[in-house]
């Protein structure tokens, strides 16, 4: 049977969103993926075992015009399933697929339709969205619980959690660590890792206001920010100020094939993520973090939406307040100087994500919500 997958989000473009909907189109039987234009996009879909069809807009809207070229690629694919990869606003345009013969509708959704959930006029239309699907999904039980509310009594019935997962045979403890230690310079140094876009929400600030602590029990530590992003000239002149310079490391953008040696060249993985924007820009999920795990790493994260979903606090790592240095400070140097504690906490988070944490659970779970083998 026949997908088409209608998304904004998916490569070449980077992020978590279009890690997760590319990794989805795998464990679906017969993609097609409709999509936006976008730079490099000619040679990265030619080595897809499966059609995308871009339209000619780097951003797919529910106008009239994408509607009804969504309407000709799922008629010319002979698809009768849909998936869209973000459920807002795509999925505007479920009632009119339906019309055109899909059978089953399932909308993704993620940490940005919280925002339309709590916001008039964006809240009727998230409801419409959700009529119009036989399921919408959520990442986290946070997200769930702020979308749910926003739908019809029917449609937040029908929800289901649908997680990312991790490529556990990427992200493994051993994945090419030494050897970017080495290349960085950072042998026989503690290294504490942030693996994120360099943007306010992450929370690299609050791990470069605690690293004067830090430093003051672990005089020789490194914070190795790894991603670009327009924060980071002003993460940079914090350093400076902080008078960390020398202890900060910043990467620059790094290709997302080429992440799983930087998270393994880490002691310690840390992202202090914090909802900003008077509660509109939380933390839906934050898989990196779940892939720190699987690299065998204890994790320290920041308590914002449904973050706290990808640590067992005390048992994987620790949650913190994203706005407190000091007290993730304290949790950095406890980490860093119980090398047992750490390592055991970085064993227990990769069971735990070989357990409940793989594409093909996932993959299971979008297909009965399609009704496809």
């Amino acid at each position: 049977m026949t997908v088409l997958v209608v998304t904004n989000d998916f490569p070449p473009r980077q992020g978590g969103i279009e890690t997760f909907v590319r990794s989805l189109c795998d464990e679906l039987p017969e993609p097609v993926v409709f999509t936006s234009r976008m730079p490099g996009a000619a040679q990265y879909d030619a080595s897809l075992p499966f059609p995308v069809v871009r339209d000619r807009t780097r951003m797919l809207l529910p106008t009239p015009r994408v509607t009804r070229n969504a309407v000709r690629v799922m008629r010319e694919c002979g698809a009768d399933r849909v998936v869209f990869g973000a459920a807002a606003p795509l999925g505007l345009m479920g009632a009119t697929l339906r019309k055109a013969g899909a059978r089953r509708i399932v909308g993704l959704t993620h940490g940005h339709e919280t925002w339309w959930a709590g916001t008039p006029g964006a809240r009727q239309a998230l409801r419409r969205i959700g009529d119009a699907a036989d399921t919408l999904t959520s990442v986290s039980a946070w997200c769930e619980e702020q979308i749910a509310p926003a739908l019809s009594p029917a449609a937040a019935g029908r929800m289901r959690r649908l997680t990312p997962g991790v490529d556990t045979a990427r992200f493994f403890p051993g994945c090419g660590g030494e050897q970017m230690r080495k290349r960085l310079g950072l042998e026989g140094v503690p290294v504490v890792a942030c693996v994120s876009r360099l943007v306010a929400r992450k929370g690299q600030d609050t791990l470069i206001k605690a690293w004067p602590r830090v430093l003051a029990v672990v005089p020789d530590a490194v914070l190795l920010l790894v991603g670009g992003g327009p924060d980071r000239d002003r993460l940079e002149a914090l350093a400076r100020k902080t008078g960390v310079t020398r202890a900060v490391r910043f990467t620059g953008a790094v290709p997302w094939r080429d992440i799983p040696p930087y998270v393994d060249a880490a002691d310690v993985f840390a992202m202090p993520c914090r909802t900003r924007r008077f509660g509109l820009e939380p933390e839906a999920l934050g898989i990196v973090t779940l892939e720190a795990s699987a690299t065998g790493k204890p994790v320290i994260v920041g308590d914002s939406g449904g973050a706290s979903d990808t640590v067992r606090h005390g048992e994987t790592g620790y949650l913190v307040d994203p706005y407190n240095p000091v007290a993730t400070a304290v949790r950095l140097t406890e980490l860093l100087t119980d090398p047992a504690r750490a390592q055991a906490m970085g064993e227990a988070g990769r069971e735990w994500v070989e357990d409940e944490w793989t594409w093909a659970r996932s993959g299971r779970l979008l297909r009965e919500l399609l009704d496809v083998r």
